[in-house]
């Protein structure tokens, strides 16, 4: 066991440095969640509502629970917070609105618009805040889309990878358990804000996996000679006097033939298309599914 551990001390001291990191943060992170008790200031917005479930796929009971953890989490993060679920085509809407735009920001019209005609926003109207739109309506394409779009400071505090994987918990649950799912958008923009723009960090998920190699890598480097076992017979060990006996063996090139063909080459390309959406002021990102 001992020779194990010299072998991967240094790794065991980085992961428990890091642990210990990681607590350190974690009570930061709690301690500023006591204390923070931001004051909203935006008094033009039309509603003090947050959730709408205008694609009926809540309870009444589970769009309360919704209603009370946002309010906590509003004062925690000075964001406003809003979820949207629909059940209907966006297509005629979204295009009224911006002609050409794709199936895919169908749904980041619709947040925008939104947001901006309820005057939205924690310190002022279009202010700080997300708003998450779930759309369960299968468009023409054949694809159910969903937007996060981030206003103010949420939107300087999200990259696109941070984007990515709110949405990505998300959809681990949604289709199971809409209300899971919403509850974990509310809970990880709240650990975001608090979190990694102060104590947290963000791990990619390719990190574990790079840790595994490289040990891997370690302990084999590490043991490959000590594996090597000592020789206890050669070439000869088993022959009749201790002398190998070869037989002689001669090839002759006698001649060589050549053939000559002549391949026809063409020509091909291949292309792909991606972007990204998001007007004006505004942030964020979607998924389908």
């Amino acid at each position: 066991m001992r020779e194990y551990f010299r072998y991967f001390k240094w790794i065991y001291i980085i992961l428990a440095v890091l642990g210990i990191i990681v607590a350190l943060l974690n009570v930061g992170h709690w301690g500023i969640a006591r204390v923070a008790n931001y004051q909203r200031t935006n008094k033009e917005c039309t509603t003090e509502q947050r959730v709408f479930d205008h694609g009926d796929v809540l309870t009444e009971k589970q769009e309360k629970k919704l209603e009370e953890l946002i309010a906590k989490r509003e004062k925690q993060t000075g964001c406003d917070i809003v979820l949207i679920t629909l059940n209907e085509s966006l297509k005629e809407y979204a295009r009224g609105i911006e002609p050409g735009v794709r199936y895919s920001e169908f749904v980041r019209v619709y947040a925008e618009q939104f947001w901006e005609e309820n005057g939205f926003g924690y310190d002022r109207p279009d202010g700080d805040g997300v708003v998450l739109v779930d759309n369960w309506f299968r468009e023409d394409d054949g694809s159910i889309y969903t937007w996060l779009c981030t206003t103010g400071k949420a939107k300087e505090a999200y990259s696109a990878a941070q984007i990515d994987h709110i949405l990505d918990n998300v959809y681990r649950y949604v289709e199971k358990d809409p209300y899971r799912a919403y509850k974990t958008y509310i809970n990880d923009f709240y650990h975001d804000m608090l979190g990694v723009n102060v104590f947290s960090l963000y791990v990619p998920g390719y990190i574990p996996w790079l840790v595994g190699i490289v040990s891997a890598v370690i302990f084999t480097a590490c043991n490959w000679r000590s594996k090597r076992g000592k020789k206890t017979t050669t070439a000869v060990t088993y022959v009749a006097g201790g002398k190998p006996v070869f037989q002689v063996r001669k090839d002759r090139f006698i001649r060589k033939t050549v053939t000559q063909r002549k391949i026809q080459r063409s020509s091909g390309g291949s292309g792909g298309s991606g972007g990204g959406g998001g007007g004006g002021h505004h942030g964020g990102g979607g998924h389908s599914r």
